[in-house]
C-alpha cells in the first residue's frame, strides 16, 4: 500500500495541466500514487496525461464519458489504494513540500484530517494572503470534528474545499460525491468531519488555487436570468438542508445555529443576486429566498 493517493479530476485543462502534474512530480515526499480521471475531455488533456503515465509509473490514467467533477472524484475514490487521500484540481498546483508538511502534521497530531490554506494564481501571478485574522500568530489549530462542522457555513477557517486536505482513507468508507449539483466540495466534505478523531488546520499556503474564466467559479460571474440563477440556488439550498441534517445527526444544538443559517442565506443570496441581469428577475429571486426562509422558520418553530 502506498502512503498517499492523489486524486486529479481532469477536464479540458490542457493550458494548465502540465504545471499541475509537474508540481506533483516535484514533491519532496515520494511514496504516492496519482489517480488521474479524464472526464471526457475534448482538448489535448488526455494526451498530456498519457505523457506522465509513460514517464512515471506512479501516475495512473482512467478515461470516462463526462460525468462532471463529482463523477470524476467518485471514479478516483474507487481506484485509490493509499493510506491517505488528497485532491489536487487539474488547473491548480502545489508547493514541493505539500505532502511532506501535511504528513508531518499528521504524525505530530495524529489527526485524521489535515488542512492547509491556499494562495491564489491569477494570470500567472501568485498572490499570498494574510491569514492572521483566521490563525492567530499563524499557529496551527486543532479542532474536534464537531467544532469543524460548526465552522462550515461561513468557512471560518478557509477549509471547505476538498483540495488542500490530507484525509485518512478510512474516513472515505461508503463516502461518495453527490453528482449533478454544483459546489460538490461544500456539499460533501463536511460529512467526513463526523467520522474524524481530530482536524488539524495548518496556516501554510501550500496549495495554489488558480482563478480562471473557464472554471466553474469563473463561469458564475456571467449575468443570468431568474430561472438560471434559481438552478444554482437550489443546489445551495440542497447543501444547507443536508448541513442541517448532519448537524442534527451529530446532536449539535441546531437551535443555536438557526440565526447563523439565516445569516448565511442572506449573505449568499445577496451575492448571487448580483449575477441576475435585470431588476424584475432580482425581485422574483428575493421573493423566492424570503419564502424559503419563512419555511425554515416554521420548521424550527421560530
Amino acid at each position: 500500500m502506498v502512503k498517499v493517493s492523489i486524486g486529479v479530476p481532469v477536464y479540458n485543462v490542457e493550458e494548465y495541466l502540465r504545471q499541475c502534474l509537474n508540481s506533483i512530480m516535484e514533491q519532496t515526499f515520494t511514496d504516492f500514487e496519482v489517480i488521474m480521471v479524464d472526464d471526457g475531455s475534448t482538448d489535448n488533456s488526455f494526451s498530456i496525461c498519457q505523457e506522465y503515465v509513460a514517464k512515471d509509473n506512479r501516475f495512473k490514467l482512467i478515461h470516462q464519458e463526462n460525468k462532471g467533477l463529482a463523477g470524476a472524484r467518485n471514479t478516483c475514490i474507487k481506484n485509490m489504494h493509499g493510506e491517505y487521500i488528497t485532491w489536487i484540481d487539474s488547473d491548480d498546483k502545489v508547493k514541493p513540500d505539500y505532502l511532506e508538511k501535511l504528513l508531518q502534521v499528521q504524525e505530530e497530531t495524529d489527526a485524521q484530517i489535515i488542512n492547509c490554506v491556499r494562495h491564489d494564481i491569477k494570470n500567472g501571478i501568485e498572490y499570498y494572503y494574510d491569514y492572521t485574522p483566521l490563525y492567530k500568530d499563524l499557529k496551527r489549530i486543532e479542532l474536534s470534528g464537531r467544532d469543524a462542522l460548526r465552522g462550515v457555513l461561513f468557512d471560518r477557517y478557509s477549509i471547505i474545499a476538498l483540495w488542500g486536505t490530507l484525509i485518512d482513507r478510512k474516513l472515505y468508507k461508503g463516502w461518495f460525491c453527490s453528482q449533478g449539483v454544483k459546489f460538490e466540495d461544500a456539499d460533501n466534505k463536511f460529512k467526513l468531519y463526523l467520522r474524524t478523531n481530530k482536524v488539524a488546520l495548518v496556516p501554510e499556503q501550500l496549495y495554489g488555487y488558480r482563478q480562471r474564466n473557464g472554471s466553474i467559479m469563473g463561469n458564475a460571474i456571467r449575468q443570468k436570468t431568474f430561472l438560471e440563477e434559481l438552478k444554482v440556488t437550489k443546489d445551495l439550498i440542497h447543501f444547507i438542508e443536508k448541513y442541517i441534517y448532519y448537524m442534527e445527526v451529530a446532536n449539535i444544538d441546531v437551535e443555536e445555529e438557526h440565526l447563523r443559517i439565516l445569516e448565511y442565506i442572506d449573505a449568499i443570496s445577496t451575492y448571487r443576486a448580483t449575477m441576475i441581469e435585470n431588476e424584475e428577475d432580482k425581485q422574483l429571486y428575493f421573493e423566492y429566498i424570503n419564502k424559503y426562509k419563512e419555511k425554515l422558520k416554521r420548521y424550527w418553530n421560530m
